[in-house]
């Protein structure tokens, strides 16, 4: 019934690489979102919360609930700007650095792991064409 539909397909995928991803996160109690929200900041730390959500493609909103939960747990940590007192530039904690590793080689894994499954020239072409197909919709 919903062989050639995109939003089935791709929400029913969607669940999939949710439940593989949150097992790879769990040692680290962070959920997928805080996961790739923390591992942007490590690899840009200063970073603005609008190029966080840019990073990311997603909204600002949820960029600073994500950001929100992080700061909480004690991971981030938001300081103000000299250009713009509305803008802040988020920064990781020491405990954040030490997670940092370990959250790059569980991402590593799984990508490694789909890769295997799927082979590598399938996992990159759907990549890239998601990712093609995510920029002609915005």
């Amino acid at each position: 019934m919903f062989d050639h539909c995109l939003y089935f397909n791709t929400t029913s995928l969607a669940r999939q690489l949710e439940r593989i991803w949150t097992e790879a996160f769990k040692p680290f109690g962070l959920t997928p979102p805080q996961a790739f929200t923390l591992r942007a900041v490590l690899a840009k730390p200063g970073m603005l919360h609008s190029e966080l959500a840019d990073t990311l493609k997603i909204a600002r909103a949820t960029a600073t609930r994500s950001v929100d939960g992080l700061v909480a747990r004690g991971l981030l940590e938001r300081r103000a700007t000299e250009q713009d007192g509305r803008e802040s530039e988020l920064h990781p904690t020491l405990s954040a650095i030490e997670i940092g590793d370990g959250l790059n080689a569980a991402s590593g894994e799984v990508t490694q792991r789909l890769q295997a499954e799927l082979s590598a020239s399938v996992f990159s072409g759907f990549v890239q064409q998601a990712r093609s197909i995510s920029s002609h919709l915005t």
